[in-house]
């Protein structure tokens, strides 16, 4: 078939290269336009643009995709379906309307769990102990079109949301690229979504990211993880933001009050509403990532100071 691949960040990479790689026709892609990035804001092709480029494909960066020159740049390209991983872009019906076999997206979830923005940071700050990938084809309400494939994916107990989707991006591919065979060749029938079941992962905000110690130990830890590396967990201290790294369950009978830094010679503790965390690694403004040892000895941190 010939397609248009949309897609914005790293995470679909996988899915475009499988696409190239394989007997359809990627005529174009569709990306968001190139935007400051780094610490010299820099103007930057998005990675899926970068990659289009070094394989000679045209690259569409409208600002909306319901741009007039956009829907008639695409309608003279004629694409039979256009696969979608991660475009971060709003599609009005008119442009659903142009491909004759739609806009068929990979989302990293096992619909109807995990409409949304975020699926894989939700299944990981809920706990989920397993996950997955769904294709479906685009309609107006989100992420609710009918589904043609899923797979399955173990979320383990130290997995952050960017160590877990990366695995999902990787066989997500896969399963995106038997989706559009199967389109091809009409062995697929798309099943609508069960009524049951919906739940929803809206995009997580820095101040959502912030680590709430008076919460469990077990729930400090998976928002954490949830939020690593994006938009990446903090706490407050001593008036400024410290960046977090993963937690884990620290082995010790000393009780300390949520948010109580303990300072130990080998491992920092902050005490939860449960069990205390011992920090991996922290970040603070203006500094490098450091163990949270190295950097509670060069803080001086003392007796009774608290993570807020």
């Amino acid at each position: 078939m010939r397609l248009v691949f949309a897609g914005t960040p790293e995470v679909a990479l996988p899915s475009l290269r499988a696409l190239i790689a394989s007997g359809h026709e990627v005529a174009a892609v569709v990306t968001r336009p190139d935007a400051p990035a780094g610490r010299g804001r820099q103007v930057l092709r998005s990675p899926v643009g970068a990659l289009a480029d070094e394989h000679g494909i045209e690259v569409l960066t409208p600002v909306k995709a319901s741009d007039k020159d956009f829907q008639a740049r695409l309608r003279e390209i004629a694409p039979d379906c256009c696969p979608v991983v991660a475009y971060g872009g709003l599609l009005p019906q008119s442009a659903l309307d142009i491909p004759p076999h739609g806009w068929v997206n990979l989302h990293f979830s096992l619909l109807p769990a995990w409409r949304g923005a975020a699926p894989v940071q939700a299944a990981v700050w809920h706990g989920d102990e397993i996950t997955g990938a769904s294709t479906f084809r685009i309609v107006k309400a989100l992420d609710a079109g009918p589904v043609f494939g899923v797979l399955t994916e173990p979320v383990r107990p130290t997995d952050t949301a960017g160590e877990l989707l990366e695995r999902l991006a990787a066989a997500g591919a896969g399963l995106l690229l038997s989706t559009v065979d199967g389109i091809a060749d009409g062995s697929l029938t798309p099943v609508e979504q069960p009524a049951d079941g919906v739940s929803h992962a809206p995009k997580i905000s820095v101040d959502d990211a912030r680590a709430d110690f008076s919460r469990p130990g077990q729930a400090v830890d998976r928002r954490i993880r949830a939020v690593t590396p994006e938009p990446g967990a903090w706490a407050g201290f001593r008036g400024e933001r410290l960046k977090l790294g993963p937690v884990t369950r620290a082995e010790s009978d000393i009780e300390l009050q949520a948010g109580e830094i303990l300072v130990e010679r080998k491992r920092v503790l902050v005490g939860t509403a449960t069990w205390p965390v011992s920090l991996g690694e922290v970040q603070a403004q203006g500094k490098k990532r450091m163990r949270a040892p190295d950097w509670a000895r060069g803080s001086r941190v003392e007796a009774g100071e608290r993570l807020t």
